[in-house]
């Protein structure tokens, strides 16, 4: 399907049926013809994108999980930054709502073409909007069907960002929002599994704790329990242009995500077989 201004829908989604809700918000790489004419070739490379996320988890939909994904560009409008574009990392650099710059440091946008506060706006009603509004029902469905649900937010990032952290960044980066999004139980277990797997890197809530995704959604006293898989991209692909995807490397990778989401589904199995606490 060849895509235009008109024809491309801001997300793809998939209804699952089991208590698992996974989400690829910076894996698209469509800018409209109107946008991207104001952008700089640098930008045009769209070196940020999460690339081939839904490649890499294409089990998920078969373990039954509903999969929603983003079409485009985060350098359209950065589905995981918050609307009123607050910075997640107090102190530290990042991009912003509608990123000006790349993680590199290169201008998105030619001079004068900076988008306007409204055009700004406009991007976050056309395509912020609909893939949260799609996002928070189907969790709220989810939970309702089920007595919980386990959000994933899946993401992937070059491995090397000095930008963002020194040296090489850990292969597997699990975020709870520094223990606030998701049960306590369900983040050592997920990280337990990881460690296990020796031929890779891990931690929990080290650099990347997760963003605007996994601290809104999170609620764990509501049964809602949100974890961010951020992955070192050279553990699956090539870093560099033209950002191929690497079958030997990615052979190894995906079994160690499918054993988490499993991990995340048993858990949720578990909590939906728990009677609630009887009150007095």
């Amino acid at each position: 399907m060849i895509l235009t201004e008109r024809s491309a829908p801001p997300y793809r989604f998939r209804q699952g049926r089991v208590p698992l809700v996974v989400s690829m918000p910076h894996s698209g790489t469509w800018i409209p013809p109107s946008l991207s004419r104001d952008m700089t070739d640098a930008a045009l490379l769209r070196a940020d994108t999460d690339w081939h996320l839904p490649r890499l988890y294409d089990f998920a939909a078969a373990m039954g999980a509903s999969v929603i994904a983003a079409t485009h560009s985060r350098y359209v409008v950065d589905l995981n930054r918050p609307p009123d574009d607050v910075n997640l990392y107090p102190g530290k650099d990042t991009t912003s709502l509608c990123p000006i710059d790349t993680f590199g440091k290169q201008q998105v946008y030619r001079a004068g073409r900076t988008p306007t506060p409204e055009a700004i706006r406009k991007r976050v009603d056309r395509y912020w909007v609909p893939y949260h509004n799609r996002l928070a029902a189907e969790l709220e469905r989810v939970r309702a069907e089920h007595g919980v649900v386990v959000l994933w937010d899946a993401h992937s990032i070059v491995s090397v960002a000095p930008r963002f952290f020194e040296g090489t960044l850990t292969d597997f980066n699990l975020g709870t929002g520094g223990g606030s999004s998701c049960d306590a139980t369900l983040a050592g277990r997920l990280h337990a599994a990881l460690r296990g797997h020796g031929g890779f890197s891990a931690v929990l809530n080290g650099r990347f704790k997760g963003g605007h995704i996994t601290r809104h959604y999170g609620r764990p006293d509501g049964s809602v329990h949100a974890v961010q898989m951020e992955m070192a991209q050279a553990t699956y692909m090539d870093e560099r242009s033209p950002f191929t995807y690497r079958e030997d490397l990615a052979t190894r990778v995906r079994p160690v995500l499918q054993e988490q989401l499993q991990v995340a589904l048993g858990w949720a199995a578990a909590q939906a077989r728990t009677p609630p606490a009887k009150t007095a």
